[in-house]
């Protein structure tokens, strides 16, 4: 049985840092959450260390300055790792080729801009028919488009058999009260064509190492122990799990429905029962992160 809490500071000691997701746990993509901002200054006041790790395809950089901008304060975390980052490094070695054709939005042109400091390589973006593979960082106009508007594109690059570099694994967000489509839904839909996707955001193994890395250079522990927070059960908690980690599911996330009428409060016999479902064992859970 999944031990439900009321606030991260019940379990706050048994660890020495987080890895905790950002949609549906810290914003919503247009506001903060107070009381999860709250919950992380109080676990770094106590000396954790907080690595937002999100599947976001833009740089970590980017993705600080919208924090800024949602009024999440500097003083709750230490580190942004985005799945962005990892893609990048892929992307940069020629994993997809030195020629690639890119599907994204505009707001995700830092994706080709800023890079890290210590990668090498170079690609070139160019037409899909002169490419050697595939750069998605999301739909272009992920507001109004589906992704059935791709499939004409999808199908090319299949019949072209090119290789498709998915720079974030989710399938779906909740923005406000809309719910909108992420590379993870195009990456799916190649793969259904049989097209061959690479990964490197959660719940795939590039995200959590290039995470590890970055912790360690902050220094602390050897093995800190580490606590991964997240509302993706296919993402956030099976990327922990994968990794031998501890998880702690915000249930009133992306998957609220699932537990009762109170996103605050979810009930253990469904949330039990769903978990047993998903065929997943999670070691906490929580309403909503505070």
């Amino acid at each position: 049985m999944t031990a439900i809490i009321l606030a991260l500071s019940e379990v706050a000691d048994r660890y020495d840092a987080v890895f905790c997701d950002l949609w549906g746990c810290l914003h919503n993509g247009k506001a903060a959450f107070p009381a999860a901002v709250a919950a992380l200054q109080g676990f770094r006041a106590q000396g954790g260390k907080v690595v937002l790790l999100t599947n976001a395809p833009r740089p970590n950089g980017a993705v600080a300055a919208q924090l800024d901008a949602m009024g999440v304060a500097r003083g709750a975390w230490d580190l942004v790792v985005t799945s962005g980052d990892a893609a990048q490094y892929a992307m940069l070695a020629g994993a997809v080729g030195r020629r690639v054709y890119f599907i994204g939005a505009g707001k995700d042109e830092a994706f080709f801009s800023d890079l890290p400091l210590d990668a090498t390589g170079t690609v070139e973006r160019v037409a899909l028919n002169h490419a050697e593979g595939v750069v998605c960082t999301g739909l272009r106009a992920d507001l109004t488009e589906t992704p059935e508007d791709y499939r004409l594109e999808l199908l090319q690059a299949k019949q072209r058999d090119l290789p498709f570099l998915c720079a974030n694994p989710d399938v779906i967000v909740d923005f406000g009260d809309k719910r909108l489509y992420c590379a993870g839904a195009l990456a799916q839909g190649y793969e259904a064509m049989g097209g061959h996707a690479l990964y490197f955001g959660k719940p795939h193994p590039p995200i959590y190492d290039l995470a590890r890395r970055r912790l360690a250079a902050l220094g602390g522990r050897d093995d800190p122990r580490i606590l991964c927070i997240g509302d993706g059960v296919t993402t956030d908690i099976r990327g922990g799990v994968a990794e031998d980690l501890d998880t702690l599911f915000v249930t009133g996330g992306i998957a609220a429905a699932e537990f009762g009428a109170e996103a605050d409060h979810p009930d253990q016999g469904l949330l039990d029962q769903w978990l047993a479902g998903q065929q997943l064992s999670v070691t906490y859970a929580i309403g909503k992160l505070r």
